[in-house]
């Protein structure tokens, strides 16, 4: 079936060759990241008896987790995602089995506990990269690829909505290190399932060929230009996750200040996610006439100044009803920077770009978290939403200007160079 010859929709996307399959199986792998973190916290604080340990042994797992996947990401992008996701899927079950037997009863020493961790968190599988370097060879078509991308990014948000609910259920019948082995196990099956999935095989077979032709004398000029080409979709990703990390704070803040429970600042989070998700989906469904770099700066912006501007709400309607706008703006935003890393992405490096984009957002969330621990309490709360919606302001102002990065290849030419390689390629095969 050729992209071109369907009709731009979701459903267009999902008829694609294998894409379902492909598709459900990431998801069934990416719905542990959306369980792990509460799993974790949960089963090491039930151990040790220590919020304190368990929020080190969180950090540890997610630093582990951000900061080396694009390295991960890079191991795909160079052996195929056969060869390198699997066993970084089989270890960090493993470890998590190992993490989970160690929780589950109480006395687990700290320190092992830590370590484990760390040890899983570096060996996370980079399935969402991947998926999305799969959408990009699957779908040729740059109008569904958008659409691609938008149910992509609206499909795990929910994910890390359902992820909390579902570890809820596990923790009523088990404890909660039971959560932390279902995790293990959800990633296990859904990765062997994706990897033996005929498009990720497909993917991988194109990968190794362009490797084999191309490694040698263009590994450093690919690496310039992935840096150059990733520089706005970065920056736009780091500036969105510092806002969004500030503002899980600030909520909780402004709720408790109007005395507000626990369950109102859930709903407001509640709100966030299914704002984000309706601007994803509608996001995706428009014809774009300005191209993905232009729209970058402007989503970005749209998410700085709904945040600033939730800051002036009187209660809590009002603050929820600011938030959802916010949403509205998040998915397309993010979604929008994946477009863009994947359109200036080398031959053989999409999931590594996507992964540059992915660190970047994570490491602006805990960025963001504790830089709104630290303004809580120092600063009015509107003054807080007000700096929490500067930064995505300041990442639209940066990407705006984008007169001075270094030039990047257009897609034009990258198809033009793609097609010298298979040239290439069939000359030596003759030979």
């Amino acid at each position: 079936m050729s992209a071109s010859s369907t009709r731009p929709s979701y459903a267009a996307v999902l008829r694609m060759p294998h894409a379902t399959r492909t598709f459900t199986a990431a998801l069934l792998g990416r719905l542990s990241y959306g369980m792990v973190s509460l799993a974790v916290l949960l089963a090491v604080s039930r151990a040790t008896g220590s919020y304190a340990v368990a929020g080190t042994v969180m950090a540890l797992f997610g630093a582990a987790s951000v900061f080396l996947s694009p390295l991960r990401a890079a191991l795909v992008d160079r052996h195929g995602p056969h060869r390198a996701l699997l066993p970084m899927a089989a270890l960090y079950a493993g470890l998590l089995g190992t993490l989970a037997a160690a929780t589950w009863r109480p006395g687990a020493p700290a320190a092992v506990l830590g370590a484990v961790a760390v040890a899983a968190g570096a060996c996370t599988p980079p399935l969402g990269p991947t998926m999305r370097a799969v959408w990009g060879e699957l779908v040729t078509d740059r109008r569904l690829l958008q659409r691609a991308y938008s149910l992509d990014g609206v499909a795990e948000e929910l994910l890390f909505v359902s992820g909390p609910l579902l570890v809820g259920v596990v923790v009523r019948f088990a404890p909660p290190a039971a959560g932390v082995a279902v995790s293990g196990l959800l990633v296990g099956i859904g990765t062997l399932a994706f990897v033996t999935s005929p498009a990720v095989r497909s993917v991988a077979v194109q990968a190794s060929r362009v490797r084999a032709r191309t490694q040698m004398r263009k590994r450093m000029r690919m690496r310039m230009r992935i840096g150059g080409g990733l520089v706005q979709p970065v920056v736009v990703a780091a500036g969105v996750g510092l806002s969004l990390g500030a503002v899980d704070l600030l909520v909780l803040a402004f709720a408790e200040q109007r005395g507000h429970g626990d369950d109102a600042v859930a709903w407001i989070f509640a709100a966030l996610s299914a704002g984000s998700a309706v601007g994803g989906l509608l996001y995706g469904t428009v014809e774009w006439r300005a191209g993905a770099r232009t729209r970058l700066p402007a989503l970005t912006a749209g998410v700085g100044l709904t945040l600033a501007v939730a800051g002036l709400a009187p209660g809590l309607v009002t603050l929820t009803v600011a938030v959802v706008c916010a949403g509205f703006f998040v998915a397309p935003a993010l979604t929008t920077a994946y477009l863009v890393a994947d359109e200036t992405a080398a031959p053989g490096a999409r999931v590594q770009a996507g992964a540059w984009v992915n660190t970047a957002v994570n490491a602006g969330i805990s960025m963001g978290a504790a830089a709104g621990g630290l303004l809580v309490g120092r600063l009015p709360v509107g003054a807080g939403f007000a700096l929490a919606g500067g930064a995505a302001l300041l990442a639209a102002a940066a990407v705006g200007v984008g007169t001075r990065y270094p030039r990047v290849a257009l897609p034009q030419e990258q198809e033009q160079e793609r097609e010298r390689e298979q040239e290439a390629g069939a000359v030596e095969q003759a030979r």
